[in-house]
């Protein structure tokens, strides 16, 4: 395991940082500094957990990892995501993907928002950085809509009163794995050092879930995780050199 700085390293660095011999200057230093690895080891860890989550991993299995309690463990990594205030930070677009999904699980008849439906919603977006990514690698909203339709078919006309109301829902209830693509999406963005939500962090919270219907989807069409992932990198680099 690669070590990290020792004590001495960590005061070193904090006294460079605060370019000052000021106890107190220094004092404010250490403290943005100390907080922001806190931040960011959180962050680290909550994206194992993260993965493990999707990969199939029980709160058992993680815990016992963690060496903490299932109840420790969930409230920490579970309990603390809230939707709020990360809808605080999404973009105009990210925004306006996810006001689609509400309007592509109607069309499908659908009383719920999956994966797939904001996978499809992307293409509502063609400007955002997942859909050109999406486009680059030959994925149309035709093709992702047929292979949706193979895992996930519209519900027939005929349908329980409790389905026509939520449908008729304002805000219907995100899927569990939709929620996690929404939980990832946030996570994606501290990992690549955001501080905002972008599509193009949606699309890499795709592949957290791999039995999700969207990356199956995704991989179907042939765009795996480390493609996708070079491609959001290599769009981001291009937007960075055109400011």
């Amino acid at each position: 395991m690669t070590p990290g700085p020792d004590l001495q390293q960590l005061i070193d660095t904090i006294r460079e940082d605060a370019g000052s011999d000021d106890v107190l200057d220094q004092l404010g230093t250490a403290a943005s500094t100390i907080n922001e690895l806190t931040s960011t080891s959180d962050a680290a860890l909550g994206y194992f957990v993260d993965r493990a989550r999707g990969a199939g991993r029980s709160w058992v299995e993680i815990s016992a990892v963690l060496g903490v309690s299932k109840q420790a463990a969930h409230k920490r990594f579970a309990d603390s995501w809230t939707m709020q205030p990360a809808l605080e930070r999404y973009t105009p677009r990210t925004r306006a993907v996810l006001d689609s999904a509400k309007e592509v699980a109607r069309n499908l008849n659908h009383p719920f928002i999956g994966t797939e439906h904001l996978l499809l919603a992307l293409f509502t977006q063609p400007d955002s950085i997942a859909t050109r990514v999406l486009a680059a690698n030959g994925i149309t909203e035709q093709a992702v809509h047929e292979a949706v339709a193979t895992r996930s078919p519209a519900k027939a006309a005929g349908r329980p009163k409790d389905v026509e109301a939520a449908l008729a829902a304002e805000n219907p209830p995100y899927t569990r794995r939709a929620a996690h693509v929404l939980q990832g999406a946030v996570a994606e963005a501290m990992v690549l050092g955001h501080n905002y939500i972008g599509t193009e962090h949606l699309l890499r919270a795709f592949y957290r879930d791999s039995a999700s219907i969207a990356t199956e989807v995704l991989r179907e069409l042939g765009l795996d995780e480390p493609a996708a992932a070079e491609a959001v990198r290599a769009a981001l680099e291009e937007i960075t050199k055109k400011r």
